[in-house]
């Protein structure tokens, strides 16, 4: 099953974050607003989902464009993994 997968990026005091990981199961992804993966079911989309809030967590960028471009790359390379 395809699930897009969006974020909220916020500013703050020590840079922007990254959080509030989605997954939303689609037939028609939208490359624009996120990334969408091919994971295995509801289940393991929330493992997904839980992954990217772990390891974005502490990470800050210090701006947007950054910020899209690495999550998106680590969440293609970690969808590779699945």
């Amino acid at each position: 099953m395809i699930y897009q997968i969006s974020w909220q990026t916020l500013p703050g005091l020590r840079g922007i974050s990254c959080s509030e990981f989605r997954a939303t199961p689609t037939v028609t992804p939208d490359y624009e607003r996120g990334v969408a993966v091919e994971l295995a079911g509801e289940t393991a989309s929330e493992t997904f989902v839980e992954q990217l809030e772990a390891h974005f967590e502490y990470r800050r960028f210090t701006n947007a464009a950054d910020a899209f471009d690495v999550v998106r790359a680590y969440i293609i390379e970690l969808s590779l993994r699945q």
